[in-house]
């Protein structure tokens, strides 16, 4: 294939996946939002559009991966645009995670149904989902815009959400010990709060692979308390 030709079909290439990418981050964000929707309000269709939202999500996936096999073995891409197709390869998993969390939640709601509804808050802890969803809001539109600038905090932000869940978590096994939450109703409780958790470090892993894509950098992952010492070890030396 002549090299013009060779550039116009990996640019082709490259533009279809793209597009597939945007669907697939638009419908796993959709899911979660849809599952804190139906699970906030105890809506059991809104819970059951969610089933069928990971479908899609799964179907998508499998689309991708094939399609960057493809690119690969066609057409030997190197630089950014290798970085495009292997961090592609790599987000679409967060992403199929991100949407299987949706489901579970929406599953969740369904074994909700026969319990009496209790506050908004107690129910899906909204804070947390709210920070959450924050999180993957953002991280999908870094990969869409190609700016690693907006991600490079996610670590951090994260913390928020690991601050919220071990204060929920607390809570939860406080008002279970108490006899204010029955066992059955408070695991499910302690499921809710699992899963923001684990849907907001998939937002952090497609962060930092937004960086590495567009930079090719890659930061690293270092523990909340680890950072936190760092810094009293350098206010300490400014002190001195």
């Amino acid at each position: 294939m002549p090299q013009a030709a060779e550039r116009k079909a990996l640019a082709t290439g490259l533009q279809k996946l793209n597009e597939n990418m945007l669907t697939l981050a638009e419908l796993s964000e959709l899911a979660v939002r849809k599952a804190v929707d139906g699970l906030t309000r105890f809506d059991l269709e809104t819970a059951n559009e969610v089933f069928t939202l990971d479908q899609e999500v799964y179907g998508l996936q499998l689309e991708i991966e094939r399609n960057c096999i493809d690119l690969l073995a066609l057409h030997a891409p190197v630089a950014r645009d290798l970085r495009t197709i292997t961090t592609s390869l790599k987000i679409t998993t967060d992403l199929d995670r991100t949407g299987r969390y949706g489901k579970d939640l929406a599953e969740l709601t369904l074994q909700f149904r026969d319990k009496p509804v209790v506050d908004r808050g107690d129910v899906a802890r909204m804070e947390m989902a709210d920070r959450t969803i924050s999180m993957v809001d953002t991280a999908i539109d870094a990969f869409v815009r190609r700016n690693a600038e907006t991600v490079r905090n996610m670590i951090e932000v994260d913390d928020a959400v690991d601050q919220l869940h071990d204060e929920n978590f607390r809570d939860l096994v406080r008002r279970m010990s108490e006899g204010q939450l029955s066992i059955e109703t408070g695991a499910r409780y302690l499921l809710v709060n699992r899963y923001f958790e684990r849907i907001a470090d998939h937002a952090v892993n497609i962060g930092l692979r937004v960086v590495y894509m567009v930079t090719g950098d890659w930061l690293p992952r270092i523990r909340a308390a680890d950072r936190a010492k760092r810094h009293d070890g350098t206010k300490e030396k400014g002190a001195t």
